[in-house]
């Protein structure tokens, strides 16, 4: 087994990680009235992250591509940075954080962590990591597809979470009469 064969798998196992902290934030979230909104895309995006993880693994197999180590080692800098801004996300949101659209009504908009400068840090890091992660082993078709499809779903993604946490901010306080 090749380190970045380790790498990916390793990258695997931190997946279900997020399905795990997912799961558990989701029946919190539930719990407190959240109902699920992008459920349509949810399904295209496992597949895309699916297919990202066995790219990694089989690009470089099947096109016999090289480790180059001006590109590799720097791409896995940025696997590395992308995973900490993924768990500081996580860590931010805390039970809020899920990999499904579940906003709790009432509660206000995260400005802490990350949050304070970005709005979607979280997909930042999915987009860092999916382009730097085959780039570790010079599977560049899989990091290309990665990247074009990432984007064509964030078209669909990031508005539904926009629209679904604009509808949950709660209402401003009425201004007193005079």
């Amino acid at each position: 087994m090749t380190p970045y064969t380790v790498l990916v798998l390793l990258v695997v196992a931190e997946r279900f990680a997020e399905l795990v902290v997912a799961r558990g934030n989701a029946a919190w979230s539930r719990a407190r009235g959240a109902h699920e909104r992008g459920a349509g895309h949810y399904p295209a995006m496992v597949a895309l992250h699916t297919a990202l993880l066995f790219g990694c693994l089989v690009e470089p197999w099947a096109a016999d591509r090289p480790f180059l180590p001006l590109l590799g080692w720097p791409a896995l800098v940025l696997v590395l940075a992308a995973q900490g801004l993924r768990w500081w996300c996580i860590r931010t949101l805390g039970p809020r954080w899920n990999t499904r659209v579940l906003i709790v009504p009432g509660l206000p908009l995260v400005t802490a962590g990350p949050y304070r400068h970005l709005r979607h840090p979280n997909y930042l890091a999915v987009a860092v990591e999916g382009l730097a992660l085959p780039l570790v082993h010079t599977a560049w078709m899989t990091a290309l597809g990665f990247f074009l499809l990432n984007a064509a779903l964030m078209t669909v993604r990031i508005p539904c979470e926009d629209d679904a946490l604009a509808c949950a901010r709660p209402l401003p306080a009425p201004e007193a009469a005079p």
